[in-house]
């Protein structure tokens, strides 16, 4: 089963966690979503039955990131 596993160090954290934490409670074909926080990070841990599939749940969550972190920048929000 192909897999991938993202790091992500940003000032957001808590905000971007907020943010797709629902997306992670919802099926998504022949995908799991497994997303923690480890020091500080966001680790975004995708498994999927082939790559089609972990390529468009990582280009959907890429994208949430993305979207969150441009919120947060516009709002001045940073965890504390």
């Amino acid at each position: 089963m192909p897999r991938a596993t993202l790091r992500l160090t940003t000032p957001h954290a808590i905000a971007v966690m907020g943010a797709l934490s629902p997306e992670v409670g919802r099926e998504i074909p022949r995908t799991r979503v497994k997303l923690t926080r480890d020091d500080g990070d966001i680790v975004l841990e995708v498994e999927a039955s082939d790559l089609g599939s972990l390529r468009a749940a990582l280009n959907s969550y890429l994208r949430w990131i993305e979207i969150s972190e441009q919120i947060s920048d516009m709002v001045g929000e940073q965890d504390g």
